[in-house]
C-alpha cells in the first residue's frame, strides 16, 4: 500500500519541476492546499443532500403550492391486470404486433390500448410540483454560490488578470474565501453524484454523469496541485447560467409564460456567450498559453487541461442542443408569436416528456374518443418539462 501511495503522489506527476511536497507544507506564514482536504467534501456533501431535502419540504413545497401548483400527478390509467403484466415485464412501449393481440384478447380497440399504456407511461412520471422543487433548490444553490464566487472574486487580481493565476505558482497561499469555494462546490458535485438517482431522471443522464465525474476530477486535481485560482474563474463561468435556467424551469411550472420566453432567452445568450466565447477565449488561452509560458507543462498539467477540453466539448453538445431549440422555436412561431416553449419536444427533456403525450379516459370496449392533454406539465411544458440542466 506504502509503495502504491508513493506511486500514486509522486511529486513529477502532480508538480513543476523541482518543486516537492514539502514545499508546499502549511507554514505559520502562509496556508497551502493539503490533499487531505478533500475529505471535507464528504460530509459537507451529506450535509448539503440534507439541507435540499429540508429546503424542498419545508420552502419550495409551500411556494409550489402558493403558486397553485398542484401535487397530484397524470391521469391514472384503469386497473388491469393482463395490461399491467406487459407493461412491467414485457414493454412498456408495444408495437403494433402486441397491440392487435392484445386487442383481441381484451376485446379493446387499439386506440383504447394505446390510450392506457400511455396512461400507464405518464404514471411514473415525476408531479409538476416535484420538479418546481428540485429546481427551485438549484436555483437557490447556484444563485448563493455564484455570487459568493463573484464577490470574492472581483477582489482579486487574478480575475483582470489571468496571468496572476500562474505568476509564483505554485507557491501561491490558499486564501479562506477560495478554500471555502473550493470545498462547496466539490460537495455539491458529489451531492449530485448520488442524488441524480433519485431525481428526475432525463435523456442525458450519462452525459450529465460524465460531466459530473469530470467536474469532480477537475476540482480534485486542480486543488491538489495548487491550480485553485484558474480553477476558481472556470468554475464561476460555468454558474453563470445556470440561475437562468433554473429560474426559467421555475417559471414554466408556475405557467409564467412570458417570465419564463424571457429567462430562457437569457439563459440561452449567457450560456452560448460563456461557453463558447468567454471560455476559451479567456480561460482556455490562460490554461494553456499563459500557463505554458510562465510556468511549463508537467504529467498534471496535461491532465487538467485535457478535462478542461472534455468539459469544453460537452459545453458544445449542449450548445448544439440549445440552438436547435431555438430553431425549432423559431420555426414554430412564423405564424405567430415567438414562443420557446412551442417546440415538439426537449432535446434533454425527461425520459419520456408528458407533453408529448395525452391522456384520454379510461379505455373500455366503446371509449370515448376525445382526449385532454397531461396536467402535470401545462399546455406549453414542452421545453422546460425537464430542460437542459447543466451543472457545471
Amino acid at each position: 500500500m506504502a509503495g502504491i501511495l508513493a506511486w500514486f503522489w509522486n511529486e513529477r506527476f502532480w508538480l513543476p519541476h523541482n518543486v516537492t511536497w514539502a514545499d508546499l507544507k502549511n507554514t505559520e506564514e502562509a496556508t497551502f492546499p493539503q490533499a487531505e482536504d478533500l475529505y471535507l467534501a464528504f460530509p459537507v456533501a451529506f450535509c448539503i443532500f440534507m439541507v435540499r431535502l429540508l429546503f424542498e419540504r419545508f420552502i419550495a413545497k409551500p411556494c409550489a403550492i402558493a403558486l397553485n401548483i398542484q401535487a397530484s400527478g397524470p391521469q391514472i390509467a384503469q386497473p388491469n391486470a393482463i395490461l399491467e403484466k406487459v407493461f412491467s415485464a414485457i414493454t412498456k412501449h408495444p408495437d403494433e404486433k402486441r397491440l392487435e393481440g392484445l386487442s383481441k384478447q381484451l376485446d379493446w380497440d387499439v386506440r383504447s390500448i394505446q390510450c392506457w399504456f400511455r396512461q400507464r407511461r405518464n404514471q411514473e412520471k415525476p408531479s409538476t410540483l416535484a420538479k418546481f422543487c428540485e429546481s427551485m433548490w438549484k436555483f437557490s444553490f447556484s444563485l448563493y454560490v455564484f455570487t459568493y464566487g463573484v464577490r470574492f472574486l472581483k477582489k482579486t487580481p487574478w480575475l483582470w488578470n489571468t496571468r496572476h493565476c500562474w505568476y509564483n505558482y505554485p507557491y501561491q497561499p490558499l486564501t479562506t474565501d477560495l478554500h471555502y469555494y473550493y470545498i462547496l462546490q466539490l460537495s455539491f458535485y458529489w451531492s449530485l453524484m448520488f442524488s441524480q438517482f433519485i431525481d428526475i431522471k432525463r435523456k442525458d443522464f450519462g452525459v450529465m454523469f460524465l460531466h459530473h465525474v469530470v467536474a469532480i476530477f477537475l476540482i480534485s486535481i486542480s486543488y491538489v496541485n495548487n491550480m485553485t485560482r484558474a480553477g476558481a474563474l472556470i468554475l464561476c463561468l460555468h454558474d453563470s447560467a445556470d440561475v437562468f435556467l433554473q429560474a426559467a424551469k421555475m417559471a414554466n411550472y408556475a405557467k409564467f409564460q412570458k417570465m419564463c420566453d424571457l429567462l430562457f432567452v437569457m439563459f440561452a445568450m449567457v450560456f452560448l456567450t460563456t461557453r463558447l466565447a468567454v471560455n476559451p477565449l479567456w480561460m482556455l488561452n490562460s490554461t494553456f498559453f499563459e500557463s505554458w509560458e510562465i510556468v511549463g507543462p508537467f504529467p498534471s498539467w496535461w491532465v487538467f487541461n485535457m478535462m478542461l477540453l472534455l468539459i469544453q466539448g460537452m459545453s458544445c453538445f449542449w450548445s448544439y442542443v440549445i440552438i436547435k431549440i431555438a430553431c425549432k422555436a423559431i420555426s414554430k412561431g412564423k405564424a405567430g408569436k415567438w414562443n420557446p416553449l412551442h417546440v415538439s419536444r426537449d432535446e434533454r427533456s425527461d425520459v419520456e416528456s408528458s407533453s408529448d403525450e395525452e391522456d384520454s379516459e379510461p379505455p373500455g370496449k366503446n371509449p370515448h374518443t376525445a382526449t385532454t392533454t397531461n396536467g402535470t406539465s401545462g399546455t406549453n411544458g414542452y421545453l422546460l418539462t425537464g430542460p437542459c440542466t447543466m451543472d457545471d
